[in-house]
Parts: structure tokens; C-alpha cells; sequence
């Protein structure tokens, strides 16, 4: 029987590029509702092939998911398509802060809440709270969003995400590129989503400083596999593990031991 409060459980994936470059060989994880998990690890560990095989847009890239189950809901998310995924709210931001460059910041915002098929009044509303939630978007909403900053370009990219009403939002690096006070700015407004609405999040971040300052918990990749898992004030504290795993100055000591084994 399948945990009704787990939103997301990733036992075990392998995935392949072109069915032979190894992407992934043994990655798991759980999110329970309600819950923030940051997905940790260096550039190349696996974080963002992750995220594209949560979402079901492996295919797209020629990838492949090999072996293991990634259930949504319950629900095998490889039977199910994007856009399916999407309505059923579970909404990717990818990385590099994709807008509509030639429309409005409020266009882009209109955008999200047509993917889901909402009506002239639902989007109305929803557009208010984005604003509320991100103030510098409505001074910025008649702007075209190639015209805006980088900051104000993943903000819009978060807002058009939450127009489609998710119930858990996937971000890829959304800290990439940003100074550390939009970067700060972003991931409290988050925490903010999540505490008031119940919001689940799955971010990927290498910048693991912020995101254990925000999330719940973690898991950390290390070459396609998950090597460690825990809370995230836990690996906060331990200087080992920000050393090892997280690419911090060393303390003079062995390898740590995992705070869990992950299979």
C-alpha cells in the first residue's frame, strides 16, 4: 500500500542517454506532502536528469529511464505525459529561467494559468497572489521579459509555474546565476509558499548553503547515484559532509559514514 502523505517516492531510477551513456544508476529518494527537499551534489552528479526523469521529459532528450519506478500520486509518472503531469500539478521550472522573451512578464504569467485551462476569473485571482508574492513582477508587468533582469526572469519563470496551480513545484538550479540577495529573496518566498499553501518542492541546487537553510530535507547525488539523505539542519551541521559532499574546506578527518543508507 502506498504512503498516502508521500507525494513523490523515486526508488532506485537508471537512466541512459541514447540508451548508452550512463546518466543515472541508483537514485532514491521520498517527498512527503507539504515537505521542501533540496537535491544536492556537484555539477554532473545527476541532479538535473533527475529532475527531467521526475517530470517525464526524458524522451525529449533522447533519454531513458532504465530501471526503477518514480510514482507521483502514486501513479507511474512514465505512463503519463508532460503536459497530463503538469495538470495533475506537478510543474517543472527548468533550469536557465525560461520565459517568453517577447511578451509582457504579465503575458508570461497569463500563460501558466491557460496551460491549466483556467477561467478568465481564476486567472485574474491567481495573477494577484503571484503579485503578492513577487511584488517586482507587477512594477515589471507590462515589460517584456527579455528586457528584464535575471532575477525578475526566474521569478517570472517560478510565477508562470505556480499560475498552473501546483501541488509540487520541481526547480532546477534556481539560484544559477543570480546575486546571493535575489537568490535569498527567492528561496524565502518559497519557504513562504510552502508554510502558507502546503506547497511540495523539489529543488536542485549546488549552491547547498541556501537551499539546507530553506529545505526540510535532503539528498545528495554523487556521480548518478544517491550517496546520502537526511534532514536537511542535520547535514547543515556536520562539517564533514559539507566537505565531502558538498564542496567545503575539509576538516582533518575520514569520510563520513552515511546519515542513512539509501539504496
Amino acid at each position: 500500500m502506498p504512503d498516502n502523505e508521500v507525494i513523490l517516492a523515486v526508488d532506485t531510477v537508471h537512466a541512459t542517454y541514447n540508451h548508452a551513456i550512463t546518466a543515472l544508476h541508483g537514485v532514491s529518494f521520498e517527498i512527503r506532502r507539504g515537505e521542501i527537499l533540496a537535491l544536492l551534489g556537484a555539477n554532473g552528479a545527476g541532479k538535473t536528469t533527475t529532475l527531467k526523469a521526475v517530470s517525464n521529459l526524458l524522451p525529449a532528450e533522447r533519454g531513458q529511464v532504465n530501471a526503477g519506478t518514480i510514482r507521483y500520486e502514486g501513479s507511474d509518472v512514465s505512463h503519463r505525459k508532460p503536459g497530463d503531469l503538469v495538470r495533475a500539478g506537478l510543474v517543472p521550472v527548468l533550469e536557465g529561467r525560461h520565459c517568453f522573451k517577447s511578451l509582457t512578464v504579465e503575458e508570461n504569467l497569463v500563460a501558466g494559468g491557460i496551460g491549466r485551462s483556467g477561467r478568465r476569473a481564476e486567472i485574474s485571482g491567481d495573477l494577484e497572489r503571484i503579485y503578492s508574492y513577487f511584488p517586482r513582477l507587477r512594477e515589471k508587468r507590462r515589460t517584456l521579459s527579455g528586457l528584464t533582469s535575471g532575477g525578475e526572469q526566474q521569478m517570472t519563470a517560478i510565477g508562470r509555474a505556480l499560475m498552473s496551480r501546483p501541488r509540487l513545484l520541481v526547480l532546477d538550479e534556481p539560484s544559477m546565476g543570480l546575486a546571493p540577495l535575489i537568490v535569498q529573496d527567492i528561496f524565502q518566498t518559497l519557504r513562504k509558499l510552502n508554510r502558507e499553501t502546503g506547497l511540495s518542492v523539489l529543488v536542485a541546487e549546488q549552491n547547498s548553503a541556501v537551499a539546507l537553510r530553506y529545505a526540510d530535507h535532503a539528498t545528495v547525488l554523487e556521480n548518478g547515484v544517491s550517496v546520502l539523505s537526511g534532514g536537511a539542519a542535520e547535514l547543515r551541521q556536520r562539517e564533514d559532509v559539507r566537505a565531502f559532499y558538498l564542496g567545503q574546506q575539509p576538516p582533518p578527518a575520514a569520510k563520513p559514514a552515511h546519515l542513512h543508507a539509501v539504496a
